[in-house]
């Protein structure tokens, strides 16, 4: 115990001689404080012409057109009709457009392939304009915009009776009023 003491009390003696051999710092140099110089005349400020800029405007609704042209069609499953997540895009694209102009609107027409009956494949392709029609109505596109009609298995995209040609057949197409 009393070796932790010495050895303490030596270390402390130590410390205490280091600061004594510390460097002693100059004096601080004084302040000069500024002199106010004398005031020039205020010049007049010269009236200057508008600066003309060269930035063009936007026009949102031919670039909508644009990126919708060759994206109008939303193909569904047989019997179905849900769109499905792979068309959210496109539906979304066209919300956009019709967002940006409430001027434009939009025919949904409703289609089936050649099975079924004639009135189940009316009702079937009017749901399927219908859900289309919702989904946009839900991205805030003024129900008065879109008019769902139903062809039903009347107006083929594609003729025959392969499963590629009815998977063609089952759509829903956006066409501009």
């Amino acid at each position: 115990m009393k070796l932790t003491r010495y050895a303490l009390t030596l270390i402390a003696a130590a410390a205490l001689a280091g600061c004594q051999s510390a460097v002693k710092l100059d004096p601080p140099a004084p302040v000069e404080t500024a002199k106010p110089t004398p005031a020039a005349p205020a010049a007049q400020p010269q009236p200057t012409a508008p600066a003309v800029t060269a930035v063009k405007p936007i026009d949102l609704d031919s670039q909508y057109t644009e990126q919708v042209r060759d994206k109008r069609v939303v193909y569904f499953d047989f019997d179905s009709d849900v769109v499905k997540e792979e068309y959210r895009p496109l539906v979304d694209l066209h919300a956009k457009r019709l967002n940006n102009n409430k001027k434009l609107a939009l025919t949904l027409e409703g289609h089936t392939d050649e099975r079924g009956g004639r009135e189940y494949n009316l009702a079937l392709g009017q749901r399927r304009a219908e859900a289309v029609a919702k989904s946009l109505t839900l991205l805030g596109v003024g129900a008065t915009q879109v008019e769902a009609v139903s062809f039903g298995k009347e107006r083929p995209a594609v003729q025959g009776s392969t499963e590629e040609a009815w998977a063609k057949n089952r759509r829903v197409e956006l066409k501009d009023k």
